[in-house]
């Protein structure tokens, strides 16, 4: 598939799935605030495609995260069966399907974070990227958190399965500690991998 038609794919498949999930899900209010992030990004994405088109690597990781918004929000992250499955395969004392969750907002919004640093400011690879990277990943989830915790002080007992925090008291901590880790493997990971995709773009 030529790389200036994936993007288009991906979107077709993205909204489809998006459709999909918004069928009989949990409830909606749970579904709407999940799937929030993907009704502000796309829009973002489509009206910049011409005039600052992302690498391949990135959409690809974009669409990843919002499959994993739209599987929570149609089950919520304390009810969705892959989390029940690594339950009873691993032994956890609860579903754990938020931590997958966590984790990908680190690993995945670190990638975009290096992407438009590397083609829209001065820094090059290196240690200060690495560190600005992650800060601002962390920064990200510090704000979801806050967004988490305003909903529960709203909402009280309705925000339960948007919280999803199944009684752990160190729930916020986990999750920021997850995005962490999300952003530092992915950095370790794929950063030669979105270099290569770099050369020769034009910023």
């Amino acid at each position: 598939m030529k790389t200036t038609h994936e993007p288009l794919f991906l979107m077709v498949a993205g909204l489809t799935l998006l459709v999909i999930t918004a069928l009989h899900p949990h409830d909606y209010p749970t579904w709407w605030m999940e799937t929030a992030p993907i009704f502000i990004v796309l829009p973002i994405l489509i009206a910049t495609f011409n005039t600052y088109r992302l690498t391949p690597l990135t959409y690809r990781l974009l669409c990843l995260h919002a499959l994993i918004l739209m599987v929570g929000g149609h089950y919520t992250y304390a009810e969705v069966p892959l989390g029940y499955w690594m339950q009873d395969w691993l032994g956890f004392a609860r579903n754990n399907y938020d931590k997958i969750g966590h984790l990908a907002q680190g690993f995945i919004p670190a990638m975009l974070f290096r992407e438009l640093l590397l083609r829209s400011s001065p820094l090059k690879q290196g240690k200060l990227l690495f560190t600005l990277v992650v800060a601002s990943c962390l920064a990200v989830s510090a704000t979801y958190e806050l967004i988490e915790w305003a909903a529960a002080e709203i909402m009280g007992e309705g925000a339960d399965a948007f919280l999803g925090t199944q009684g752990y008291a160190w729930d916020t901590q986990s999750d920021m500690l997850m995005a962490l880790i999300g952003a530092i493997v992915a950095q370790v990971v794929l950063g030669k991998a979105q270099d290569r995709q770099l050369i020769g773009r034009v910023q």
